[in-house]
Formats: C-alpha cells, sequence, structure tokens
C-alpha cells in the first residue's frame, strides 16, 4: 500500500548528489562524502569509481553501526562548518557515519520557522546537536533542549555559539522521562519537536527500543501539547509502521489534524531515498 510522501529538499550548503548501492554520495558545502545508506537499495547513476574522483571522505564500516573514514583526498578536513539560513553549524567526521546534522530534516526546519512565534514555548526532544533548537531561538522562542548524551549537547552548544544565539535551556536527560515529570508538574508546549533514534541509550546508560516506547511517548506529548499547538515527530524505525503512528495520532489527537507521510531526500541524480515516517500534529482552526 502506498502512502503519501514529503520531499525533503537540498539547500546551497547541502546536496545528496547520488545514492545507490547501499550508499550515499552528499556534498557539505565544498566537502563530498560517500556514506552507508541501508535504503539506497536500488542502482547508483553513476558508479562508484566516479563518485570516489569526487568524494574527500568515505565511510567503511568495521561493526555494528561503527566504522572508520577513509580521506580520498590530500589534506581533506576533518571538521568544518556550513550554513543552513542564518545558523552556522560545525561538522565533523564521527566513527558513527554522522557529521552532526541529519539533512533530511530540512523540511521540519522549515515547517517549525514558518511557523514559530516569539512568544512560543517549545521543546526539542532527542534533540541531537540542536538545529532545530537554533531555529527557535533564531525566531525569540523560549526552547528547551533534551537529549541524553553529553557529548552532543556540547555539539550543540557550539552550535548555538557559532550561530551567535544564546539562552538554549540544556537538559541532559532521557528525553521520555524528563517529558513525564513535565507532565506531572502540568507544563505546556506550543510546539513539540521530537526525532527519536530507532534504539537509544538514556542518560546513565539504560538501552530502550522506539517500537517499546512509542505508545508512552505519544500520550506524554499528547498531555504537554497546548489546545493550539504543533507537534513533528520523525520515526525511522522499521518496527514503528506508518498504521501505528496512524492509530496512535487518532487516540491520542482526537481534537487534532494529523498529516501522516512518509519522508524522502531528493537528489541531484533524481534517486530518492527513504527516512521513515513524518507525523505533523496541529489545531484543526
Amino acid at each position: 500500500m502506498s502512502h503519501p510522501r514529503t520531499y525533503s529538499l537540498p539547500w546551497e550548503d547541502y546536496e545528496l548528489i547520488d545514492a545507490g548501492g547501499g550508499k550515499k554520495l552528499e556534498r557539505w558545502g565544498k566537502i563530498f562524502t560517500i556514506r552507508p545508506e541501508v535504503q539506497a537499495y536500488f542502482q547508483s547513476v553513476e558508479p562508484f569509481t566516479e563518485w570516489r574522483k569526487k568524494a574527500h571522505w568515505e565511510f567503511i564500516e568495521t561493526s555494528g553501526t561503527k566504522g572508520k573514514w577513509k580521506c580520498l583526498q590530500p589534506n581533506a578536513p576533518n571538521k568544518w562548518q556550513i550554513k543552513y539560513s542564518k545558523l552556522v553549524l560545525n561538522l565533523e567526521l564521527t566513527n558513527f557515519k554522522h557529521l552532526g546534522i541529519f539533512p533530511e530534516q530540512r523540511t521540519n526546519w522549515d515547517w517549525v520557522m514558518d511557523s514559530l512565534a516569539s512568544t512560543d514555548k517549545a521543546i526539542n526532544l532527542f534533540a541531537y546537536t540542536g538545529v532545530m533548537s537554533c531555529i527557535a531561538r533564531q525566531r525569540g522562542a523560549e526552547i528547551t533542549h533534551v537529549d541524553a548524551v553529553k557529548p552532543v549537547i556540547s555539539w550543540a552548544r557550539e552550535n548555538m555559539e557559532s550561530s551567535r544565539l544564546l539562552n538554549i535551556k540544556w537538559v541532559h536527560e532521557d528525553a521520555l522521562k524528563f517529558a513525564q515529570r513535565e507532565e506531572k508538574r502540568g507544563n505546556t508546549y506550543d510546539v513539540i519537536v521530537m526525532d527519536p533514534p530507532a534504539w537509544g541509550i538514556g542518560a546513565k546508560g539504560e538501552k530502550w527500543k522506539l517500537e517499546d516506547k512509542i505508545d508512552s511517548l505519544m500520550s506524554t506529548a499528547a498531555a504537554l501539547l497546548s489546545p493550539s499547538g504543533r507537534l513533528v515527530m520523525n520515526t525511522y524505525s522499521p518496527m514503528v509502521s506508518y498504521e501505528l503512528l496512524q492509530e496512535l495520532a487518532e487516540c491520542y489527537f482526537p481534537e487534532m489534524k494529523c498529516e501522516l507521510t512518509e519522508l524522502f531526500m531528493d537528489s541531484k541524480s533524481e534517486k530518492h531515498v527513504y527516512f521513515g515516517n513524518l507525523m505533523r500534529i496541529y489545531s484543526k482552526s
């Protein structure tokens, strides 16, 4: 069964050039990388030999989700900056193949940026390196940034400072546990952003899987969202289906409008890469 799709677009400092054969070729400013991509199960437009002539770095998987970067160009930097809108974002090669931002989230950044008011109170759960948090501050909104990994909170702080912003509220905690405490305190938010990983490790090392937590996450988010608020969530886990999210939205947000689509990213080669299910909840009025 086919579902509606949302296509996230490139911008001046980021491009998905080509994808296929379990990999993707991307441009981040002036730096090109090759990274594994399980959803690129189709054939690429150009052969990998041509990719490697362009790329500065290629990620080689060694075990599980970990690996190492192979330098393909002399003196290629392993840290650099790119821009998105007025934000300055710090990129760095990691042994988990990530560079510090998830560019497919651009469609959600735009959606929040277009609707966020300076009087809004927002919370960014599973906030990673804080692009959405910086967007909220750029718009003048109050933002609470929650992540269980201390080094990525430090990375988010660097992005805030590089973008000449101030006063993001940092919370080093398991996102769901913090949200549940906010519910008990009776706090509400005008904007809730959630980009939960398929599996995670809490601030104290506890392990969890999204399929085990998605019901609690949605019920807590429903309690935290103000009547005229907006929620955006992206789920990449294959264990959290489109149909399940549809059922949860109907259960926990019966009086609100739900837009549920599959998220894809456009590439220069016209190959489209799938990035999970995208849910947007907002007032019907």
